[in-house]
């Protein structure tokens, strides 16, 4: 058990170092309701986003109703190099990301856009999100099948000519690789660690983003995975 605990605490001490903690959490944007909606049909769907610091992305995805399972990951690259330690040099084609399991019938897959970049994602950022820095960190989003693609390509065109954004929206669309799950003691981060001072500085006010703009959307229990 004590061995246990101190490679957790390594662990912990490294993400801490990688997921590194800003002044302050940027403020949250009213996205627009996309004008061309998501039609899935029934049964559970998946999909990857990509939207910096994992941690973040998976806490918010996790207080959504519908959302059945937000597992941290990393997309692209190889498996071979698909570990925290390295996917953090920034030397890999990986991205942290997290893929999203959700039933469309309680929220489809346009909504999720729009909560994505209005609470998680700045999509005026390249290869950064907030003080982390590195093409790990970029924003991307990576549909799972053609219908998403329509949909996020759709709602990419309508965010560039919203006028929401001043700066360039630069966040694109990858196509889908290989997803790799991120090491056990990143699962649920949000969750076990609430006092760590990323999650509150930088991830929490995300989720209570949420939980502001999106009242109908927010589950104030954590979908664990």
């Amino acid at each position: 058990m004590r061995g246990t605990s101190i490679v957790l605490a390594a662990a912990l001490a490294f993400a801490g170092a990688s997921c590194t903690a800003p002044a302050a959490a940027e403020s949250i944007v009213n996205a627009p309701a996309a004008k061309r909606t998501a039609k899935e049909g029934s049964g559970l769907k998946t999909a990857i986003f990509a939207g910096g610091c994992f941690w973040g992305v998976e806490a918010v995805f996790s207080h959504m109703k519908g959302v059945k399972s937000a597992v941290s990951g990393y997309h692209g690259g190889t498996q071979k190099s698909a570990n925290y330690r390295v996917v953090s040099s920034g030397m890999t084609d990986h991205a942290e990301a997290v893929r999203v399991t959700y039933d469309p019938k309680v929220v489809r897959y346009d909504q999720l856009l729009q909560v994505f970049f209005s609470v998680v994602a700045d999509p005026t950022l390249k290869n950064r999100q907030g003080p982390d820095t590195g093409p790990q960190y970029r924003a991307a989003l990576v549909p799972m099948s053609a219908e998403q693609n329509a949909v996020a390509k759709a709602y990419l065109a309508q965010m560039k000519a919203s006028g929401v954004w001043k700066a360039p929206i630069v966040t694109g669309i990858e196509r889908a690789q290989a997803f790799y799950p991120a090491e056990d003691y990143h699962q649920d981060f949000a969750l076990k660690n609430p006092n760590h001072g990323y999650i509150k500085r930088w991830d929490a006010p995300k989720v209570a983003g949420l939980k502001k703009l999106y009242p109908g959307f927010y589950s104030a229990s954590f979908q664990r995975n």
